[in-house]
């Protein structure tokens, strides 16, 4: 079965804001054996949710993975996108989908925060520390994974 993943971030009326979004696609697609990534914006750009699910149909997908591109699971990525992605998908008759979590909280986030903050000029935080090895963290990731 041919799948596809759909990247959903917020959208824009800055272009480059917009941008980084089809960069982060073209990331995910070089790391990963998936065929077709493809992205889109919830509201005020485009791609839509329905071009970017149409293009992942048209690529030959037969599932669709959606990502809502979010930090935090709120209204947009519980409730908007998975409505936004069922009319979408209504089109697709056969066409299966999901919608997954957002991003979060994962060691990984925190990894990121860290590295930015260190290039930022907080020398106190080393660039080899590793969010994953801290209690709290690990912690707080294994009583969301429950």
């Amino acid at each position: 079965m041919k799948m596809a993943l759909l990247l959903v971030d917020h959208g824009s009326v800055r272009a480059e804001a917009n941008a980084l979004l089809a960069e982060v696609a073209r990331l995910v697609q070089e790391f990963s054996a998936l065929k077709i990534v493809e992205y889109a914006h919830m509201e005020l750009a485009e791609p839509t949710i329905a071009q970017g699910f149409d293009a992942c149909v048209a690529a030959g997908a037969e599932t669709v993975i959606v990502h809502p591109y979010f930090l935090a699971p709120g209204r947009h990525s519980t409730q908007d996108i998975p409505r936004l992605v069922a009319g979408a998908a209504a089109r697709h008759p056969g066409v299966r989908y999901s919608v997954s979590e957002p991003l979060g909280l994962h060691p990984k986030i925190a990894e990121v925060v860290l590295e930015r903050a260190a290039r930022a000029g907080a020398s106190e935080i080393a660039p080899e520390a590793r969010a994953q090895d801290e209690p709290r963290v690990r912690g707080s990731v294994a009583r969301l994974e429950q």
